[in-house]
C-alpha cells in the first residue's frame, strides 16, 4: 500500500460512487436459460457485447476461475403468536453450539443464532414461540426463545435428532434481496442458488454465479480452464447500504470463510490468470493472501482480517503471494489441518494493491454500496464508463440481472 493511504481514503466521498438507477432496470427474475444472460467484457479500457454462453472465448487456456460455493439456506423463519402477531427472525450468524457455520449445520437439540427480528417489539423477553413442523414424517416442535435480547441472539430447540439444516428446510424461505420487493416464490428455490452450491449456511446467494450452466462448465473443461471452489458464508451484510459521506467511516460486516489445503496448493502452482467469480470470491482470495502476511510477518495465528489490515502494510513490507501461501501451508502443517476457517471484514476501495485476482466475473451493483467500492478499486474510475454502457445497451441490474467479465490493467501473471 502506498504510505499515503489515509490521506486518499479520506478523499473517498460516496458520491463518488453512485449512478442513476431507475427501478425498471433491476430484474426481478432471471432469464432462462440462467446462461442467456448478458456480458459485458472489459479489458483495457475497451468494452464488447456478448452473452454469458459466450464466456469460454474470452478466457486464456491456463485461466484458473475461482468460485463460492456456499448453498443459500431457508433462513428467514415466522413465527405466529398467540395474540395474532407475526414475528420474523432471519438467521444472520451462529453463536452457539458453534460458530462454525458448517457445524452449525449439524447441530441438534438446539442451537443459538444472531438474528435479525422483525415487530421484536411485539415478542417480549419471557416469551417463548412455537412451532409444529414435519420433518421426515413426523411432528416436531421447535422453540425460539431469546438467549440475549439486547444482542438479539435467540435459541431454537426442537425435541427430536433432526440436524438444524434439516428444521431450517422444514420451516423456513429462502430470504430474497430487499431491493427485490416482492415475496419469495417457489422458483426461488432453484434460480436463486448457484448449480454448484455444496456448502449450506449462506443468507444471500453468490450471484455472480447464478449465470453458470453445466453447459457453460462443460465448455470450461474442454478448454482447459481450471475451475477450484472455495467457501465464503454470504451474509446480510452484503446489502448494507453506506451512510457516511466519507466512506472510510463505513462500517464492514464480517463473513466467514473456509480454504482446504488442495486450493492453496492449486494456487500456489497456478501459472496463468487467476479469475474470481464474483466480489464473494474476491474478496476471500484477498483475505488469505493478508492471512499469510501475518503469519510470515509472525504477527498472529488466528484468521481474521480486519477492515483496514490491508492498508497497514507497506508493499515494501509485504510477501509475495507465493510466501504467503507457503506460510499458510506450512502452519497448517504444524496443525495437521487439511482445512482452515476464518473470518474476514476486509474493505477494498479504490488504492487497493491487489495480490491474487487478475480478472473478475461480477453483476451491477446498487448505487453507492461498498461493491460499487471494490469495482472501482479493480478497474479505476472506467467503472463508470461500464455501467454507462451497461445502462445504455440495456443491461438488467443487481442480482438476478446480468454480469461482466472484468480484467484489471496489471495483471500479476
Amino acid at each position: 500500500m502506498q504510505e499515503n493511504w489515509q490521506s486518499q481514503a479520506d478523499a473517498l466521498l460516496l458520491s463518488e460512487f453512485t449512478y442513476d438507477l431507475p427501478d425498471e432496470r433491476i430484474a426481478r427474475y432471471p432469464v432462462s436459460p440462467r446462461h442467456d444472460s448478458r456480458l459485458l467484457i472489459y479489458e483495457q479500457s475497451n468494452i464488447e457485447h456478448t452473452h454469458f454462453h459466450q464466456l469460454t472465448n474470452y478466457l486464456p487456456a491456463q485461466s484458473l476461475l475461482v468460485f463460492n460455493d456456499t448453498r443459500v439456506i431457508p433462513a428467514r423463519v415466522y413465527f405466529q403468536k398467540s395474540t395474532g402477531a407475526t414475528i420474523e427472525v432471519l438467521l444472520l450468524n451462529p453463536e452457539a453450539p458453534t460458530t462454525n457455520i458448517n457445524e452449525a449445520m449439524l447441530a441438534k437439540q438446539a442451537s443459538v443464532w444472531t438474528c435479525m427480528i422483525g415487530n421484536k417489539k411485539r415478542w417480549k423477553l419471557a416469551d417463548t414461540l412455537s412451532k409444529i413442523l414435519t420433518i421426515n414424517n413426523q411432528s416436531v416442535l421447535l422453540r425460539a426463545a431469546y438467549a440475549n435480547y439486547e444482542q438479539n441472539q435467540v435459541e431454537l430447540s426442537w425435541d427430536t435428532d433432526a440436524t438444524f439444516l434439516e428444521i431450517v428446510q422444514a420451516l423456513g424461505e429462502i430470504p430474497l434481496p430487499p431491493y427485490l420487493n416482492r415475496n419469495t416464490e417457489e422458483r426461488d428455490l432453484d434460480t436463486y442458488q448457484t448449480v454448484y452450491a455444496r456448502q449450506e449456511g449462506a443468507v444471500a446467494a453468490p450471484t455472480a454465479g447464478l449465470h453458470f450452466t453445466e453447459t457453460v462448465l462443460n465448455q470450461l473443461e474442454a478448454k482447459g480452464i481450471k475451475r477450484s471452489f472455495l467457501t465464503l458464508h454470504v451474509g446480510a451484510g452484503t446489502f448494507q447500504p453506506i451512510k457516511v459521506e466519507n466512506v472510510i467511516n463505513h462500517s464492514m460486516h464480517s463473513e466467514q470463510i473456509v480454504f482446504t489445503r488442495a486450493f492453496i496448493e492449486q494456487l500456489l502452482v497456478q501459472n496463468g490468470p487467476i479469475v474470481a467469480v464474483g466480489t464473494t470470491s474476491m474478496r476471500s482470495l484477498e483475505s488469505l493472501y493478508w492471512f499469510g502476511v501475518k503469519l510470515y510477518r509472525k504477527e498472529s495465528t488466528t484468521f481474521w482480517i480486519e477492515k483496514l489490515y490491508p492498508y497497514s502494510i507497506s508493499e515494501s513490507d509485504a510477501p509475495s503471494l507465493t510466501q504467503s501461501l507457503e506460510a499458510i501451508l506450512e502452519q497448517m502443517m504444524l496443525e495437521n489441518k487439511d482445512e482452515v476457517t476464518g473470518q474476514t471484514e476486509i474493505f477494498i476501495f479504490p488504492g487497493y494493491s491487489f495480490k491474487v485476482c487478475d480478472g473478475l466475473i461480477t453483476n451491477y451493483h446498487q448505487p453507492g454500496s461498498t461493491l460499487i467500492l471494490l469495482v472501482a478499486a479493480f478497474v479505476g474510475q472506467n467503472w463508470k464508463q461500464i455501467y454507462e454502457a451497461a445502462y445504455l445497451h440495456g443491461y438488467r441490474f443487481l442480482s438476478y440481472g446480468d454480469s461482466s467479465l472484468l480484467w484489471r490493467n496489471q495483471r500479476s501473471v
